[in-house]
């Protein structure tokens, strides 16, 4: 467990912990671009990693995060049989696979106000259920991704050059939100005006998507073929790179971080 954090009695309930009076509890980190955030249990993670990938989020992006904070836990789950989103979440101070069944990739709980931190946002992260560095790191930078969107709005440069994508009908998107809302505003071909509506979250899932990869890249290592799924075909590799591109011109990388892209490896 995270030194000098102190689990009283009263946040327990069997081995399980209440998540909103675990964070109470939790001393916060604050990295350097702003982000707060803390470690507890058996996440398998060293500081050091965790570290680096919470600073890997621009500054810039950062501040539109302002009154949330990042927990990652080794397994978040819903309190109570039956279990749903609104449902108070709980945390396992360690893995087993039968909570794993139950766990969710991410927890948001409302977290009242103690005398470590004002009342925030808590968005509670599974480690051991996410299993390795890249799906943490994509886990916590897709949740940068819509909270930036919802709080900061889509850059226009962005809407512009996604949706001049999606009219010139390039292949693929970046995740099945996004592939599905695209196809349903364009609807039937020949149709002269787009649905507003699933435009609109096209663009907000693309954005957080191209945003989420940016990140990723700065973070870690990884090939794009790594985010593929079965349901929709993966976004052209030279369109993506010019979202991605944007996205660097948009959010300049930290002091330590550099975005690159390299079509083949050698």
């Amino acid at each position: 467990m995270a030194d000098g954090v102190h689990t009283p009695n009263s946040i327990q309930t069997g081995n399980l912990l209440q998540a909103a009076e675990l964070a109470a509890a939790l001393v916060l980190k604050q990295a350097p671009n702003g982000l707060r955030y803390a470690s507890f249990g058996d996440i398998k993670l060293a500081d050091s990693e965790v570290d680096r990938i919470v600073q890997a989020v621009p500054t810039v992006v950062a501040k539109a995060l302002a009154g949330r904070a990042f927990y990652f836990v080794p397994l978040a789950l819903p309190e109570g049989e039956n279990r749903g989103p609104s449902d108070r979440t709980v945390v396992s101070p360690v893995y087993t696979s039968e909570l794993s069944d139950e766990a969710i990739c991410h927890r948001v709980v409302q977290v009242p106000a103690s005398a470590a931190a004002p009342a925030h946002e808590g968005i509670f992260i599974s480690a051991r259920l996410l299993r390795d560095t890249f799906a943490l790191a994509f886990e916590l930078f897709i949740n940068v991704g819509h909270i930036f969107a919802g709080e900061a709005g889509i850059p226009e440069a962005f809407a512009a050059l996604a949706w001049s994508q999606a009219v010139a009908d390039v292949r693929g998107e970046t995740s099945q939100d996004a592939w599905e809302s695209r196809q349903q505003a364009l609807g039937a071909p020949g149709k002269s005006q787009p649905d507003e509506k699933a435009k609109g979250e096209f663009l907000e899932s693309a954005f957080a998507d191209a945003l989420a990869i940016y990140l990723l890249s700065l973070a870690v290592d990884f090939d794009y073929s790594e985010l593929r799924e079965r349901e929709y075909p993966l976004l052209a590799p030279a369109s993506l790179a010019e979202r991605l591109r944007l996205m660097a011109q948009l959010f300049p990388p930290n002091p330590g971080y550099e975005f690159s892209i390299r079509y083949r490896r050698r």
